[in-house]
């Protein structure tokens, strides 16, 4: 099983951990570590990319997928490094300038969500992102120019307003109890699983979520709502960018 260190700490930039499996059957040679600060992807949050150091030989980390209980980490290499096997020392760095916009990017969205809920009561039916911006889908009947600028006006002031937010894994069970844990029109979340984490914008959002997050709304930045379309009935499409 990885020890996966982006959920104790989201801003953890550098880890040394060992190598618990190799595989060498694809295109490019991937590896599974005991410990990792390397984010998969899921949620709409893609995968964090990075580097691992392999005796003193540095190769870039293209892709990071679970499976199972193991986090697999893609190398960006040709052929399989000579150094590479089990209980192998390695060193990992997650490309930090990617990451912290990707944490921006998925709090914003986050702000969005409550704002919406909050005020309008509208679900989510979808979202994805990229670093600095993203897409949300709502189920919405109908959006207009003023109604947008209405809502992105708010998003703004609950980033200004320097909210708190807090993580934690509770069991199953527990965490159901909480009111409109889940936002989506559809629970994404799998039968089997006995705990939930939970991404609290303390005052305005509280929801399952399995990514990563800034500590503080007022690190997301300026947002901007860019663009919105129908995407059906009731069914609208909010596009949304962040400052620099």
């Amino acid at each position: 099983m990885t020890k996966l260190l982006y959920y104790d700490d989201a801003y953890l930039q550098t880890f040394t951990t060992t190598v618990t499996a190799v595989d060498t059957t694809g295109d490019a040679p991937r590896v599974a570590l005991a410990a990792t600060a390397f984010y998969p992807g899921g949620g709409g949050q893609p995968n964090d990319e990075g580097w691992l150091e392999i005796s003193g030989e540095r190769y870039r980390v293209s892709k990071v997928k679970k499976e199972g209980d193991q986090l697999w980490h893609t190398l960006a290499t040709n052929g399989t490094p000579t150094a590479l096997a089990v209980d192998t020392s390695v060193q990992g760095e997650v490309d930090w300038e990617r990451r912290y916009k990707l944490m921006r990017t998925h709090t914003a969205m986050h702000i969005l969500c409550g704002v919406v809920w909050r005020d309008y009561g509208a679900s989510v039916t979808g979202g994805n992102m990229d670093p600095g911006k993203s897409r949300m889908d709502f189920e919405f009947e109908s959006l207009t120019r003023d109604l947008i600028g209405e809502v992105e006006e708010k998003c703004n002031i609950e980033i200004a307003a320097a909210r708190a937010i807090h993580t934690q894994i509770l069991p199953r069970e527990e965490a159901f109890q909480i009111p409109d844990l889940i936002r989506t029109k559809i629970n994404l979340l799998p039968a089997g699983i006995s705990e939930v984490r939970t991404v609290e914008i303390v005052g305005l959002d509280l929801q399952a979520d399995g990514g990563t997050h800034v500590n503080n709304t007022s690190e997301v930045g300026q947002m901007k709502v860019v663009d919105y379309k129908s995407k059906g009935a009731i069914n609208k499409r909010i596009y949304i960018e962040l400052g620099t």
